[in-house]
């Protein structure tokens, strides 16, 4: 029997956009590696000693609980990137379960989320690299930046080649520690001395059983970033296939590495002796007598901070590229270079990265402040809507095409809704807790402009459309000389 055509969730008269634009450069391995650099970055090198000092040596587990859950809603892509091909951004799947008011939010919140994280790694590979270079860091935060938009300015596959490279060196640099670390307990320390590091200085859970829950709000974050391959997908020579894999086995992956990591450190640190912002990595490096750990550890960093930046810059240029398809940004965001990179996308995402690591230096406590702060929940507002979306498309493929459910979510519904209420327990929490009350409260100021930017623009298309009818309709008929009707 024939698959129904998909239901165009585009206003009445546009055309659905063809996707076939974009070149196909990326391998397998890059989207691999792509899905894997965008969970592996500084929250895990660095971001981690913030985690461990509110909760103790099981402040993995904050992790673990954190990565089931974007393991499920990459589940959930996988599924409607498989049932719905040849979308191209997993945002545009809120569009066709949710309505074109959600496709035009998710888009823009979510290249809102990846400008700023370029400017926050710009800056931070700026402070790292000024321990070798004499120079200020907003000039070499602005050189890095500069660098990598002439990486994603050449073609998809000089990305897709750098960021292979890059997750390669993170995920090389976690095995090792892993493997030292797991040498080092089982050859120089005792049992005893391992015991006092996980149940010492007041337990395992020093701050109870809460304290873990109430972590999970900052630590998602941290283990976010895999659905960047989903879009990488999209200009691959095998989408299905990428897609897949990238939810099948990459997410374990990742949620292997960070509690691995972290239970390491805590087996070989007192957890009271990790102060934040320090790396609880060089700490239990230079606890196991590696010689230049800070060195080692600052250069994982920095390779950290540039993987970052280069998706950053890829991600958001391909969601205005998505976004302009649909007519939600301006057209000329669509015109591609000879290598079939959307050029303009790419400047104008480097532009306000641009302005904001020049707001970091020049009021990092007022406006740069503000624009992290009207970030932080965004990607929970995207898996939300990503949640509910598959919960409403599988609805949809189920009562037309369940031949179309090759990669089904697990325990659906149940699982879904579970994810849904989990997302919104996030939430909630952070409006309980008075330190990231203020993101939330911030990220909701942005949702309300993008909402607000919608209803603008649909008014603007629909007086638009308007006085296009009435003009045809008015227009006088050279065969009757009169009105046409």
């Amino acid at each position: 029997m024939p698959r129904p055509p998909l239901a165009s969730p585009l206003p009445q008269g546009r055309a659905t956009p063809s996707h076939q634009n974009l070149g196909k450069a990326l391998r397998q391995r890059h989207v691999t590696m792509i899905s894997l650099g965008g969970i592996i970055g500084a929250g895990l090198f660095v971001g981690s000693s913030a985690t461990i000092s509110a909760m103790g040596p099981g402040a993995f587990l904050s992790y673990l609980l954190a990565g089931i859950v974007v393991l499920f809603v990459m589940r959930m892509l996988g599924e409607m990137a498989l049932a719905h091909p040849g979308i191209g951004s997993f945002t545009e799947y809120t569009r066709l379960g949710l309505g074109n008011w959600a496709g035009f939010t998710n888009g823009w919140l979510y290249w809102y989320f990846w400008v700023i994280v370029v400017a926050v790694e710009a800056v931070a590979g700026g402070a790292i690299l000024q321990r070798w270079i004499p120079l200020p860091v907003w000039v070499i935060g602005l050189a890095l930046l500069t660098a990598l938009t002439a990486v994603n300015l050449m073609s998809v596959k000089s990305y897709g080649e750098f960021e292979y490279w890059f997750a390669s060196i993170k995920v090389a640099a976690i095995i090792v520690f892993i493997g030292v670390g797991v040498g080092y307990l089982f050859g120089d320390s005792s049992g005893h001395q391992i015991a006092a590091h996980l149940t010492g200085d007041r337990g395992f859970l020093p701050f109870g059983a809460m304290a873990i829950i109430a972590g999970v709000p900052t630590v998602i974050f941290a283990v976010g970033g895999a659905e960047i391959a989903t879009i990488a997908a999209a200009e691959s020579d095998d989408p299905g296939k990428s897609v897949a894999a990238m939810t099948r086995t990459v997410i374990l992956r990742v949620i292997t590495f960070y509690v691995g990591s972290l239970v390491v450190i805590a087996c070989v640190l007192p957890w009271a002796s990790i102060k934040v912002g320090e790396s609880p990595f060089v700490l239990a490096l230079q606890t196991m007598h590696v010689p230049g750990a800070a060195d080692i550890m600052n250069a994982v960093v920095l390779v950290a901070v540039l993987s970052a930046l280069n998706s950053g810059l890829y991600v958001s240029s391909r969601i205005l590229f998505r976004l302009a398809e649909r007519g939600d940004a301006p057209r000329a965001l669509m015109k591609l270079s000879a290598n079939k990179v959307p050029r303009l996308g790419v400047l104008l995402s480097s532009v306000v990265g641009y302005a904001a690591v020049i707001a970091a230096i020049a009021s990092p406590q007022g406006v740069f402040l503000t624009l992290v702060n009207a970030s932080g929940a965004i990607m929970l507002f995207v898996y939300l809507a990503i949640a509910v979306s598959q919960i409403v498309l599988r609805r949809r493929v189920e009562a037309t095409d369940p031949g179309r459910l090759t990669l089904r979510m697990w325990l659906f519904p149940w699982l879904s809704y579970a994810v849904v209420a989990a997302i919104v327990g996030v939430l909630v929490a952070m409006g309980a807790d008075p330190v990231l009350r203020p993101q939330l409260m911030a990220s909701l100021a942005s949702l309300a402009v993008a909402l607000i930017a919608y209803q603008l623009l649909a008014r603007r298309r629909a007086s638009a459309v308007d006085c296009a009818t009435g003009y045809r309709l008015a227009r006088p008929s050279p065969a009757l000389g009169g009105v046409q009707q």
